[in-house]
């Protein structure tokens, strides 16, 4: 398989980047400063990520509110032009994550949709609309000083409000700047035409913001208690399950999948994601066992050290009853692991 290159592939091999395959793509995973460095700079001052892997889908039909409102999870009701939202796409038979989404509604009533790199062909099956991926590349800029560094370069760009989506020019270049990211820090996202993705990650680089890999970016997200798709989302993970109930408007008449997620519902979850903290450096890892009292009663989803905490984390599904609290043994390699279980996120902004 021919792997797909950012925009700003030149960038990253220019700085020494450790490129790997995600998704299709061949993506840095970490600079010469390392992953741990990357990580604790987004903690404290601020980085930023390429993530033009991820999809954009452009849906501007006429009928395309009415569209994206009858399939996704979400309410767009309860936002509006000019605002970003997360929100799911369902399996209709067992209501399980097919996709994890962020949708920018421009000002016009244009929609971004911007599902995880793998799924933009399923996930424009389900919606419409046209693949606008190749062309521009994603800069996430994440970090407690993000903006105001941001500021200095782009000055519109940095001034974009949590969650809101604005519509800015790059030294004529056309730009979308959505007030997400995926850290748990302040941050935005900046949609770039292609052919401009270079000057602009250069001016950032000279405004003080070094960059980060997807090491980092995994590590970050999993602080925050954040799902990745094929984690802690994806074929046979509910929204439920997965402890984001919120995202489903339960009031809305239909979406794809709410027949299999209100019955899910009403019989309640059979298993839910929980957080786990870890002894010593050694961190769990997807698939490990979770065992209580020397029986086995869950997986761990995803797991690694945590530069601020010092410790290894992990989330795991549990049985629901689990309690905060409880003692577990993660199984590492047919080694005990001693941890217990957290309350999430494990970081807090």
């Amino acid at each position: 398989m021919t792997l797909k290159r950012s925009p700003l592939d030149g960038q990253h091999r220019a700085l020494g980047a450790t490129m790997v395959e995600f998704g299709g793509w061949e993506m840095p995973i970490a600079y010469p400063t390392g992953t741990i460095e990357e990580h604790l700079a987004c903690r404290n001052r601020a980085v930023m990520f390429d993530v033009s892997h991820l999809g954009t889908v452009r849906v501007e039909s006429a009928d395309a509110f009415d569209t994206l409102q009858a399939t996704l999870t979400n309410d767009l009701g309860k936002v509006g032009p000019g605002r970003a939202q997360y929100t799911h796409l369902l399996d209709a038979n067992d209501a399980s994550v097919v996709d994890d989404i962020i949708v920018w509604w421009h000002a016009d009533g244009v929609f971004d949709v911007m599902p995880n790199a793998s799924n933009t062909t399923g996930v424009r099956s389900a919606i419409g609309g046209t693949d606008t991926t190749s062309s521009r590349a994603v800069i996430a800029v994440q970090g407690p000083d993000a903006k105001a560094l941001v500021s200095t370069v782009f000055a519109a760009a940095g001034a974009v409000g949590r969650f809101r989506v604005e519509s800015c020019d790059w030294h004529g270049a056309p730009c979308t700047v959505a007030g997400t990211g995926y850290t748990g820090e302040a941050g935005i996202e900046i949609a770039v035409p292609a052919d401009a993705a270079a000057s602009l990650w250069s001016a950032l680089l000279d405004a003080g913001v070094p960059p980060a890999g997807l090491g980092a970016r995994d590590t970050l997200r999993l602080e925050a208690a954040l799902p990745l798709h094929g984690h802690e989302l994806g074929a046979g993970i509910t929204s439920l399950q997965a402890g984001l109930g919120w995202v489903i408007a339960w009031d809305k008449p239909s979406f794809v999948g709410r027949d299999a997620a209100l019955a899910e519902r009403e019989r309640g979850v059979s298993r839910r994601l929980m957080g786990i903290a870890t002894e010593g450096r050694r961190p769990a890892r997807a698939g490990c066992a979770v065992s209580i009292d020397g029986v086995a009663v869950g997986e761990v989803t995803s797991g690694n050290f945590s530069p601020v905490l010092g410790h290894g984390i992990a989330l795991a599904f549990l049985p629901p009853q689990t309690a905060i609290g409880a003692d577990v043994v993660v199984d590492v390699r047919g080694k005990p692991l001693p941890g217990v279980v957290v309350e999430t996120p494990f970081v807090r902004h």
